[in-house]
């Protein structure tokens, strides 16, 4: 499958916005997505996943049938579940070897670390049936569930798509009681990513990927009023997160377009933050896509897409980096410098650990012989991580 640069390298920088903005003492924190839109790097994250399934699956189902797509998801829903339960138990070991080696860190919860020596067979179980999801990896334990749900929903989807979008509306609707039914640590029950509401968002994606052929010489043509809609609900999501930074006078209009807009909950995934990201959506591929190209081709783009690319391995790796990071600027001074040194190191290993990986896979595949089963699904491998 032809890979799009830009997608890669949306998904790069949404990897690195993770890492950053769960790095309590960054510097380059206060210029991530959450700091310019409504929603965040969580978002964005999912929202690219879903086009890339529905990018995957109609290419799969195509070459090689229904089944065989169906069956490729389930396998990639237990790699992600996999990549959860260890990168669980990973967290928690780095987490106890920095507390003994005296770098306390605040990314994380510092129990997991305790739980991890004293229990560790109890651990690996609670991670195992997500009863647990440590927070960073909490977004896994949804992708999970999404995944998981593909080989049931996504021919659904495909075959009724204006059904299947009542009905993910409507389970979007009722998430809050429903998430809260869901056996959890949590106090309230239920993942902390409510995944009947970022259902809602997935799907959206897996549409736009499936559909993209058919739906967007339609839309189009109406390009022009959806591209003013979209820069207005844009403009209005930056304005609601920014607005505060120019004093009292900005604050209080912040202030008002909040109680206008109403509740923003993320975890649920509140309908401001979906509208905000479609909306952001539109503009990213219809006016925009030609600076979204040239940012691509770009040496940082290419940086980003090459992190993009890098699919679980390089997730995992943002995390513990994450906690790395924390630990590592709170034993240094708070000045600016070492602040901004510790993210550029962050950036750097996780650009390494994604270079590394996607070397030695492409290294695999080029091994394999042209036109056979295995070189074909090894072109394709890691499209829809």
């Amino acid at each position: 499958m032809k890979r799009v640069l830009a997608l890669d390298m949306l998904r790069g920088y949404a990897l690195v916005c993770i890492m950053l903005d769960h790095m309590p003492l960054g510097y380059l924190r206060q210029v991530t997505l959450t700091n310019f839109a409504l929603y965040d790097a969580a978002e964005l994250f999912v929202l690219l996943s879903g086009f890339l399934v529905g990018l995957v699956w109609i290419k799969v189902e195509a070459e090689s049938g229904l089944r065989t797509a169906q069956w490729r998801f389930v396998r990639r829903a237990g790699q992600v579940w996999l990549a959860l339960v260890l990168g669980g138990i990973l967290l928690a070991l780095v987490s106890r070897l920095l507390l003994e080696a005296g770098l306390p860190h605040t990314a994380i919860w510092n129990r997991y670390a305790e739980w991890v020596i004293e229990a560790p067979l109890n651990y690996a179980a609670v991670l195992a049936v997500m009863w647990l999801q440590p927070n960073l990896l909490d977004v896994l334990a949804l992708y999970v569930v999404l995944l998981a749900s593909a080989p049931v929903l996504v021919p659904l989807l495909l075959r009724w798509p204006w059904a299947f979008a009542a009905g993910s509306l409507a389970l979007w609707w009722v998430a809050v009681p429903l998430n809260a039914m869901l056996p959890n640590h949590r106090v309230q029950g239920g993942l902390l990513f409510n995944p009947f509401g970022w259902q809602l968002l997935f799907y959206s994606g897996v549409a736009m990927g499936a559909f993209r052929h058919r739906f967007m010489p339609v839309l189009r043509r109406r390009s022009g009023w959806l591209t003013a809609v979209s820069a207005v609900i844009t403009l209005w999501s930056l304005a609601m997160v920014a607005l505060w930074r120019l004093g009292p006078e900005g604050k209080q209009l912040a202030d008002a377009m909040w109680e206008m807009v109403g509740r923003v909950d993320k975890w649920s995934l509140a309908g401001a933050r979906f509208v905000a990201i479609m909306a952001a959506s539109w503009l990213v591929a219809v006016p925009l896509a030609g600076i979204f190209a040239w940012m691509a081709a770009s040496p940082p783009g290419r940086a980003l897409a090459r992190i993009g690319r890098g699919g679980l391995l390089a997730f995992v790796a943002c995390v513990m980096l994450s906690v790395l990071g924390d630990a590592v600027a709170g034993a240094l001074p708070r000045a600016v410098p070492a602040r901004l040194a510790v993210d550029l190191w962050t950036i750097a290993i996780l650009w390494l650990c994604s270079d590394l990986w996607l070397t030695l896979r492409e290294r695999h595949e080029r091994r394999a012989k042209p036109g056979t089963p295995g070189a074909r699904d090894a072109m394709s491998r890691g499209s829809a991580s």
